[in-house]
């Protein structure tokens, strides 16, 4: 007598669902796009520009950045700065508007999607965790690791700990969003994954903000070792995440306003 009912619930969902699978999205390769070639790491943003809608005013402005292989490059400033956005136009989760960003000499705009994202490690500040064991959403960041390699990770991240304080261990179902985590546990999990991922350029997005200060402590050596060797961009807050980058560039309004080592930026007495 209620099965009519759940197979409307069913359809309507369904709708939703495949109007989403149906929308073409933005961002698209070019016809015989190469796959993108890491030598050392180098990202070039050149002349860039950014808005979201053509109604609406530049999120970002004539960006002109250069990020060294190896280093790590801080960016800083008020909320609406634009930090996000030059992150975001790293893996092309959005395009610019005008100029481009380069890797290693290739404008990303001519690679394969595939190619450029499997080269970048992101830790966002919200944690994207699925309802699956723990185990699984580290793995999500290398589908072919071993046990003892996501055991690694975690320890990395200072989860090994915690995990192996729950019921199931690392097959323990996190629930949705992760929601039986508190936020600094889910964020460890998601730095466990960029541990595991091992891509030669690392996006760092508030990745410390929902740790509390033992936590920060407990992965703070951890990351300055994910960083070695890695081309690095960190948005922080915290002075302890971003004092000891090789360079900060300073936003605000969608422009860079200032940029050095934490030392000579302290001398210009300017916005940082």
């Amino acid at each position: 007598s209620t099965i009519n009912t759940t197979i409307q619930e069913g359809f309507a969902a369904a709708i939703r669902i495949f109007n989403l699978m149906d929308q073409e999205s933005h961002i698209k390769e070019i016809a015989g796009a190469d796959s993108l070639n890491i030598s050392r790491g180098n990202i070039e943003f050149k002349n860039v520009s950014l808005s979201y809608d053509q109604d609406y005013s530049f999120a970002l402005k004539n960006i002109n950045l250069v990020i060294e292989p190896g280093t790590t490059t801080a960016l800083v400033g008020p909320s609406g700065a634009g930090k996000s956005s030059c992150l975001n136009l790293i893996p092309r989760f959005y395009d610019p508007s005008g100029g481009s960003i380069e890797i290693d000499g290739q404008k990303i705009k001519n690679v394969t999607l595939e190619s450029l994202r499997s080269c970048i490690s992101l830790v966002s500040q919200e944690p994207k965790l699925f309802d699956v064991s723990i185990r699984e959403n580290i793995s999500y960041g290398n589908t072919n690791a071993s046990y003892d390699e996501i055991v690694n990770a975690s320890q990395s991240a200072a989860a090994h700990e915690f995990i192996m304080s729950l019921p199931d261990q690392y097959e323990t179902v996190v629930g949705e969003k992760g929601y039986s985590l508190s936020g600094g546990q889910k964020q460890r999990i998601s730095i466990a994954r960029a541990f595991l991922r091992n891509a030669p350029i690392l996006l760092l997005d508030e990745a410390t903000s929902s740790l509390d200060n033992e936590s920060e402590h407990l992965i703070q050596k951890a990351v300055k070792k994910l960083m070695q060797n890695r081309t690095t961009i960190v948005i922080a807050h915290r002075l302890s995440t971003i004092i000891d980058a090789n360079k900060i560039a300073v936003l605000d309004q969608g422009t860079i306003v200032e940029m050095g080592s934490h030392e000579e930026l302290i001398k210009k007495e300017g916005l940082y």
